[in-house]
């Protein structure tokens, strides 16, 4: 079903916000009492059609900055495949006002990220033509890498990519275009599951037939 569905789910300073997808691109969501009671905000009406956020482990207590930071395939949709992904960062104190986000445009001459506020100045973070649906990103503080796990469609193709920072350079640290899972999509790395100073995890994700169910995977990250 194409119901509303959660894409992402954050805690930042004990509220919890959560991306809703199927809607009409994407909207904002969070609840101030663990999940008991839910308010609504914005909407994005330019892609972000399937947004999460970078995850820093719990409560945000990891992160880098006072910056929350959202991916999304660049597309309006949760289930096409589009050509790359786009990044946004919001101040972690005003994440439900839509006017304080910026949208990532590339990398100046010396590599450092470029901002705007035009969201149709954005440009991909991230790019594989016609292979970027569902995501999720984290920090793996263990290994000291951002993490991005991305399904490239429906049928059991995704890959497991890895960047010194939000923006990469991105290095591909796993590919396939059909695992021996079958049809599967939806991919998850959750913070709490990062053991083994950062070289175990478990990934989450869902798909069709007997997948159709929370599925968990251990993975076993090898550094070189």
């Amino acid at each position: 079903p194409k119901g509303a569905k959660a894409s992402g789910m954050l805690m930042v300073d004990g509220v919890l916000y959560m991306w809703i997808r199927n809607v009409g691109n994407s909207r904002l969501a969070w609840s101030e009492d663990h999940g008991k009671t839910w308010s609504y905000g914005f909407r994005f009406r330019t892609s972000f059609g399937c947004p999460t956020f970078l995850n820093f482990g719990r409560n945000y207590e990891d992160a880098r900055d006072d910056y929350v930071y959202v991916y999304s395939q660049d597309g309006p949709g949760a289930y096409e495949s589009y050509d790359g992904i786009v990044l946004a960062r919001v101040p972690k104190s005003r994440i439900r006002d839509r006017e304080a986000y910026e949208f990532f445009k590339g990398m100046d001459d010396e590599g450092k990220p470029l901002w705007t506020d035009d969201i149709e100045a954005r440009a991909h973070v991230f790019a594989f033509h016609g292979n970027c649906q569902r995501l999720d990103v984290v920090y793996n503080p263990g290994i000291g890498r951002y993490l991005m796990a991305l399904g490239f469609n429906h049928r059991g193709g995704w890959g497991l990519f890895d960047a010194p920072e939000p923006w990469g350079p991105w290095t591909t640290a796993f590919y396939t275009d059909r695992w021996d899972c079958g049809d599967t999509h939806s991919y998850r790395l959750p913070t709490k599951w990062i053991v083994g100073e950062g070289r175990e995890m478990y990934l989450l994700f869902s798909g069709r037939g007997r997948y159709d169910a929370f599925c968990v995977r251990r993975m076993r990250l090898k550094l070189r």
